[in-house]
């Protein structure tokens, strides 16, 4: 998908279901951290903190105890209405959610001590921008091999460049934009689905297979892969993710 193709499927969704896969039952074995646990790790109760990418909020949510104030944007109007009502829902009082669009902060230089983007695209000039002169900025990414026997299975994903690409391009923006140490981490996990619902409600509510299902052969290819990837602990994929955390 271009840009704008998958910018129209990420509202659609959010708007269908709210990005909302809680009911999925998966299990990932290999992975190597949880993405909110090391951003409440360098993360001081003084801080002022932004949320790029923010979804329903509720990661956002859940470390609010540890800042001084957090902001959440998301490009999604669906996304933010779900985020408010679940602040709402909570008793957190120093968290506010906004629509924007990360390509194009709106916000004052300087303001943040951390911003934190999870899966959702950034541009490093503008993170740089609107961090403190100490600022940190922490960001997980899917990499290129993701799912990669789903793509070998439908010839086609989300993704057409060789893995490492997202992360050399990156790093390279984020030199050019200032930060002064950048550090990389990735993993490669076993992914297991334990239903066939849940993997056709991944596959049709994430950008993975472009268009799933709008050509009934994708269901017989499904089918297949499900035969030749089943095992006992559910129908197996991988999730393939890398961090950076950098430092201006």
């Amino acid at each position: 998908m271009n840009s704008q193709e998958y910018k129209q499927f990420y509202d659609d969704v959010g708007t269908l279901n709210g990005w909302d896969f809680s009911q999925v039952r998966c299990i990932s074995e290999g992975t190597s951290w949880n993405f909110f646990d090391q951003v409440s790790k360098v993360c001081n109760t003084s801080d002022i903190v932004l949320d790029v990418g923010t979804g329903g909020g509720e990661s956002l949510i859940s470390i609010a105890p540890g800042a001084a104030f957090l902001i959440g944007i998301d490009l999604s109007h669906a996304m933010i209405q779900t985020a408010k009502q679940n602040l709402y829902s909570s008793s957190t009082r120093n968290v506010r959610f906004m629509q924007m669009d990360s390509e194009q902060l709106q916000f004052p230089p300087g303001l943040f001590n951390l911003i934190s983007c999870k899966h959702a695209p950034f541009r490093a000039s503008e993170v740089a921008r609107v961090l403190t002169d100490d600022g940190i900025f922490l960001t997980q990414q899917v990499r290129e091999c993701d799912k990669s026997n789903l793509a070998a299975a439908f010839g086609r994903g989300q993704f057409a460049n060789q893995d490492g690409t997202l992360k050399e391009r990156y790093i390279t923006e984020l030199d050019q934009a200032g930060f002064r140490q950048i550090e990389y981490v990735e993993y490669d996990a076993a992914e297991y689905y334990e239903r066939e619902e849940d993997l056709i409600f991944l596959l049709k509510h994430t950008p993975i297979i472009p268009h799933f299902g709008q050509d009934d052969e994708d269901f017989r290819i499904l089918q297949q892969f499900i035969e030749d990837h089943r095992t006992e602990q559910g129908i197996r994929t991988n999730a393939a993710r890398f961090m950076m955390i950098a430092r201006k």
